[in-house]
Parts: structure tokens; C-alpha cells; sequence
């Protein structure tokens, strides 16, 4: 499983994610950093909304109160499959390399490739995507005392 910093990294690069059945999520910052959760139909839904953020709901968890929260607000966990398919046609191939896993990528039109390594396939593909999806630019700094 990808870390939570690569899936951050990823969502700040602009990785989109339509959430389905089976997907991997964590919340941070509500005392359940070490929960990974996952989206389905009978414990947790992705909801669209008529109005803002697409919210993702809690059915049936009678142990904590959280009825639902912003997508947002969430930690997406891309899977291995998921993030093969997000590097598209950049994607060479993934090898088993002494200790781990590394995914080669081309980078440019005239067919450089790069090589990521990780002792993980799905961390490998995490930081191979990184470097495919293009960068962009950081948010102003706000002036101080200025709204949010």
C-alpha cells in the first residue's frame, strides 16, 4: 500500500479520483490516522451532492460519530491497478528487482525512460506517476491577515 505523503503528493499534483467500491481511503486528523477505509456501498458511499463537495457517507457505524465527511478531506489510497492505469501509455513495464519492484516509464517524446524503485509495486508506481504528471504551480502565499 502507498503511504499516505506519495497519496498526498499525488492528490497535490492533480491525480483526479471518482471514488468506487473497493477504493482505499484514510482520514486524517480525527484520531484515525492508522485507519484505512474503504469505499462500498454497504459500509461507506461516495455521494454526490447538488451543492459543494462530494461527501463520503457512513452507513451503519454505530461505534464513533461520524455520519459523513468532504471527499476533500479525505486520503486517497490509490491501488496498484489504479495507478498503472493513470500512467497510461508513459507506463514500460514493472520489474522485480532484489528487494522490491521498479517501474520504468518513458518521459518524453523521444523515449527516455526513467526507473523507479521501491520495495513495494504499488509505491513504485506511485513514484514513477509522480514524475509523469506534470507539476503544478504552488498556490500565492496569502499576506498575512488576509481571508482564506
Amino acid at each position: 500500500m502507498i503511504t499516505r505523503e506519495l497519496a498526498e503528493a499525488l492528490t497535490r499534483r492533480g491525480l483526479p479520483w471518482q471514488p468506487h467500491s473497493g477504493d482505499r481511503f484514510l482520514v486524517p486528523d480525527r484520531d484515525l490516522d492508522d485507519e484505512v477505509f474503504v469505499v462500498s456501498g454497504m459500509a461507506v458511499e461516495a455521494a454526490d451532492l447538488p451543492y459543494g463537495d462530494p461527501e463520503m457517507r457512513f452507513n451503519g457505524t454505530v461505534e464513533w460519530a461520524l455520519d459523513s465527511i468532504a471527499q476533500s478531506e479525505v486520503v486517497w489510497l490509490p491501488r496498484e491497478d489504479q495507478l498503472r492505469g493513470a500512467l497510461g501509455e508513459a507506463f514500460v513495464a514493472l520489474e522485480s528487482v532484489t528487494g522490491g519492484y521498479a517501474v520504468l516509464v518513458t518521459t518524453g517524446p523521444d523515449g527516455a525512460t526513467e526507473r523507479h524503485v521501491d520495495f513495494d509495486a504499488e509505491r513504485a508506481y506511485a513514484r514513477a506517476l509522480l514524475s509523469v504528471l506534470p507539476a503544478l504551480p504552488e498556490p500565492p502565499e496569502r499576506p498575512p491577515g488576509s481571508a482564506a
